[in-house]
């Protein structure tokens, strides 16, 4: 397992070691110990798996209170996945980093606690899986709008399919500070 630091702190991208022959191929996709000695010890809660259709953008999308920490892959098909760091606070606040997830690379993406998430499908159909350290909260669930200037994605679709949730979700300006989580050093 390689763990691969992005450039805000505490995003990582982990590479699994694949085992492959002429039958297929074997990896593993979690190891409590393996990410521990690389200071990641996420208590897992809930597991979920989505679906999508090229060109379909899901987010950004996070909690506030009860944040949820996310360790995403997908399954079959490849997604541009992003993370933002919207900690009040935070040095890195504002700022996204991304990483192509595919069923090819088998990358996993870890997102903390504090972050907003989405994704955008790449290929025809993405089978997306992720585990969580909070379980969904109706209450706590927030987004922030996809195309916010200020964050300054780019995003490699130009008219995503979007829900009506995310089509309406507020610019992180727009978000009362209360909505927000905040930094911790």
């Amino acid at each position: 397992m390689k763990v691969i630091e992005t450039d805000i702190a505490g995003c990582l991208i982990i590479e699994p070691q694949v085992f492959g022959d002429d039958r297929g191929w074997f990896y593993e996709s979690f190891n409590r110990d393996k990410l521990a000695a690389h200071g990641l010890t996420p208590d897992f809660v809930q597991g979920n798996v989505s679906s999508s259709a090229r060109g379909v953008l899901r987010g950004l999308h996070y909690q506030w209170p009860k944040s949820q920490g996310k360790y995403v892959s997908v399954l079959d098909g490849e997604v541009w996945d992003v993370a933002v760091d919207i900690r009040r606070g935070s040095p890195t606040f504002g700022k996204s980093t991304a990483a192509i997830l595919s069923g090819d690379n088998k990358r996993h993406f870890w997102i903390p606690e504090g972050f907003a998430h989405g994704f955008a499908v790449l290929s025809e159909r993405a089978t997306f899986t992720y585990l969580c350290t909070e379980t969904y909260d109706r209450d706590a669930d927030a987004a922030i709008r996809w195309n916010d200037a200020r964050l300054a994605i780019d995003w490699p679709v130009s008219a995503p399919l979007l829900s009506d949730k995310d089509a309406r979700a507020p610019f992180l300006d727009d978000v009362p500070e209360h909505r927000l989580p905040v930094y911790v050093a």
